[in-house]
């Protein structure tokens, strides 16, 4: 009996282990004007389920995160009046807090960085775009410089200049998203400065607040979804290089009634499949992108809770996880590569959750 017993554990921590090697890690950005503290680490096990493992680092308000371009680095915006982004140290099991620099404006929103470790933030109600740099250990520089943008009052939610997101092409110049203005703002990198590109804006169609934008791999199309109209434009270049509107689609069903707001958006690695959240109508939107780069809308799936902000495909795209901000909960979709289609498996607690990082 003492033989099997022990042979019967062994098997089970055995299949403990094996089950701690399949799984995958992610971190999670929130606000933390309730019960969330911080940044928080979970896992995604294969079968899609979810588990809540822990707190990694006690900040305020850490609303979106990035890593490096080596993934030694995790940066996180602290949006607050006074906007600060911090750079944390990653190691097999907690975040080590490198240092915190003004992210050169108020509330800002959004973080990424380039390959050389350049820092851009996107600065919401400050209404620009910051930039800062990262050293051989991971500390931030001071700010070195904003982009500021301008414009008039468009309407209620279109007051003036709102940052929302900073985007590094292939050749690495920036796509600066501006919700306020309803523009896309270009610029360069260049010693230590935020320059102006030409021509130095796009317009989006009147009243469309544009928000996130994602990038065919093929490098022709780019979509960028509109919180405001609940729409994504699809953009191609022409012969100079340059974006261009193409055409719009609706994020939301012809006969929905009611307020919504989108937030985010991916595409497959095949570019095959584009995904956009809805914040009201509270679904995840999936298009086909055809061969023209033009996008079908082939359905749509709840989230299973209330205001999915961002979301995210796992690092084999075989899942999409969302993180709904007002229900607090986390939700895991196995996601078929070949129809682009999604199928609830599962979902985990999380406080606050607005941003997910594999």
């Amino acid at each position: 009996m003492l033989i099997v017993s022990c042979k019967k554990e062994k098997e089970k921590q055995d299949t403990t282990e094996e089950k701690k090697e399949n799984v995958t890690y992610f971190y999670v950005g929130t606000y933390t004007d309730k019960e969330s503290r911080g940044i928080y680490r979970y896992a995604l096990s294969e079968d899609g389920s979810l588990e809540k493992q822990k707190l990694l680092a006690a900040t305020e308000n850490p609303s979106f995160l990035s890593y490096t371009a080596d993934k030694a680095y995790l940066l996180a915006v602290n949006e607050n009046e006074t906007g600060t982004v911090e750079s944390y140290q990653i190691t097999p099991d907690s975040l080590v807090f490198i240092n915190r620099s003004s992210s050169g404006g108020a509330h800002p929103c959004f973080v990424t960085t380039t390959p050389d470790n350049y820092v851009l933030t996107a600065n919401y109600t400050g209404g620009n775009t910051g930039l800062l740099k990262l050293d051989a250990n991971g500390k931030l520089s001071d700010l070195l410089d904003i982009h500021q943008h301008h414009g008039d009052t468009l309407n209620a939610r279109q007051t003036g200049p709102h940052a929302h997101s900073v985007w590094v092409q292939p050749d690495r110049s920036l796509v600066e998203v501006d919700l306020g203005t309803n523009q896309l703002w270009f610029s360069e990198i260049k010693n230590d400065s935020l320059i102006a590109k030409a021509p130095a804006t796009l317009d989006m169609n009147p009243g469309d607040g544009p928000r996130h934008m994602t990038f065919h791999p093929n490098g022709t199309y780019a979509y960028v979804i509109n919180e405001l109209s609940s729409s994504i434009v699809t953009l191609k270049k022409n012969a100079e290089g340059e974006w261009e509107k193409q055409s719009t689609i609706s994020t939301l069903p012809a006969d929905f009634k009611g307020d919504s707001y989108c937030a985010d958006i991916h595409i497959s690695s095949d570019g095959q499949y584009v995904y956009g959240s809805n914040r009201g109508h509270n679904s995840i939107a999936i298009f086909k992108v055809e061969e023209n780069g033009e996008l079908m809308n082939i359905g749509f799936d709840s989230v299973r809770g209330d205001w999915p902000r961002n979301f995210a495909l796992s690092p084999d795209e075989d899942f999409l996880l969302v993180a709904n901000q007002n229900s607090n909960n986390i939700i895991a979709f196995k996601r078929d590569q070949t129809t682009g289609l999604l199928t609830y498996v599962s979902e985990v607690a999380a406080p606050s959750p607005v941003c997910i990082l594999f």
